[in-house]
């Protein structure tokens, strides 16, 4: 039998990719024949890493398609034409609201990503939802399927490569580093992080903030942003490192004093999970799955006032036994993500929905 996987994009370097590329090989590993098909392949990528979704034409009843679901995309539509057993990864889509203020496109295409998400709710077999948050976002959106938590795979590996050396040298300087890595998007409220650090500048003045992610698609988000810090007086303080290679990602980790977390929209929040592994003490708003990732470690914010916020940064910063309390708890959290556990839930869903014994 077949186990095959689908997506619209695989892109290189991108989280859903990411993961459909690791389950590849555990799928295979546990003997199953398999693919990626997707409707565009990153030339990035080394070849073979997908076959066109069009090319996917002879399913059998027998074999299992898992789809992932993270977009709007046609692909949604089209699931139930394959006569054989399917499977939803659900990566949550960010709600269309943070958007219309400033993309009627990427406004649009969450909109189609939810109608996606409604169509299929009768129409899949089984569903692994990273998180519990969004486990409870689909039974709010009536499946009735058995739902199983099979949270995104992390190589960390990965990040164990060489950091930038240039970055290092540049942002070791003697300065607080407060940093935040996700891409410019309004649901990631990089605006209250503005607003705490302007807070928290006041506390410690040879500090900065660096953003850390690209603005694609979200210029004009981006430019408010621009203008905010302006106003602020801080645009000597504020680094808006855009699109930056993944040795540049891993020099502001190494570097950073803290991460400060302001999202009101995460399915899963892998910076995070990241922060845990280079022991960068993390401070969150607790919204969506914000508290389910940190699983009791970091520090757990339950308003996003900046005045608050900064007097938590400040504290974090100075008190070196706080910081090795945070640093250990999240150390621990980190175990919850291991690869070879993840490892081990996937195979146990895949394996259990594959012999009739999944599902609650």
């Amino acid at each position: 039998m077949k186990v095959v996987q689908l997506l619209p994009t695989l892109s290189f370097g991108d989280g859903v990719g990411n993961d459909a590329l690791a389950l590849k090989e555990i799928i295979a590993g546990l003997g199953y024949e398999t693919a990626i098909y997707a409707e565009n392949i990153d030339k990035r990528l080394p070849e073979g890493s997908a076959i066109k979704a069009d090319k996917l034409t002879d399913l059998k009843s027998s074999d299992v398609l898992i789809y992932h679901k993270s977009t709007g995309t046609d692909l949604s539509f089209k699931i139930d034409s394959y006569k054989c057993r399917r499977v939803m990864i659900y990566h949550n889509i960010t709600p269309p609201d943070f958007f219309r203020p400033y993309s009627p496109s990427a406004t649009q295409l969450t909109e189609y990503g939810y109608k996606g998400v409604e169509y299929l709710r009768d129409k899949m077999d089984y569903v692994m939802a990273v998180s519990e948050y969004n486990k409870s976002e689909l039974r709010r959106m009536g499946y009735t399927c058995p739902i199983d938590i099979s949270p995104s795979l992390t190589k960390f590996e990965d990040y164990e490569q060489a950091p930038d050396e240039a970055t290092m040298k540049k942002y070791r300087d003697g300065k607080k580093n407060i940093i935040f890595v996700g891409r410019i998007a309004p649901n990631k409220r990089q605006e209250n992080i503005i607003r705490a650090y302007y807070c928290y500048k006041k506390l410690e003045p040879d500090s900065r903030l660096i953003l850390v992610g690209s603005a694609n698609g979200m210029e004009n988000y981006n430019e408010r942003l621009v203008k905010y810090v302006n106003a602020l007086g801080l645009s000597d303080d504020v680094v808006f490192t855009g699109h930056i290679k993944f040795s540049e990602i891993l020099a502001y980790y190494h570097v950073a004093d803290a991460f400060v977390c302001m999202s009101e929209h995460e399915g899963l929040c892998v910076p995070l999970v990241e922060s845990m592994f280079f022991g960068v003490p993390i401070i969150a708003y607790d919204t969506s799955a914000i508290s389910e990732t940190l699983g009791g470690s970091g520090v757990l914010l339950d308003s996003n006032d900046p005045v608050f916020a900064a007097a938590v940064i400040d504290r974090v910063v100075r008190d070196e036994k706080l910081r090795k309390s945070l640093i250990e708890g999240q150390k621990k959290r980190l175990e919850y993500f291991s690869y070879d556990r993840l490892k081990d839930i996937f195979t146990d869903c895949l394996t259990g929905f594959i012999e009739g014994r999944k599902g609650k």
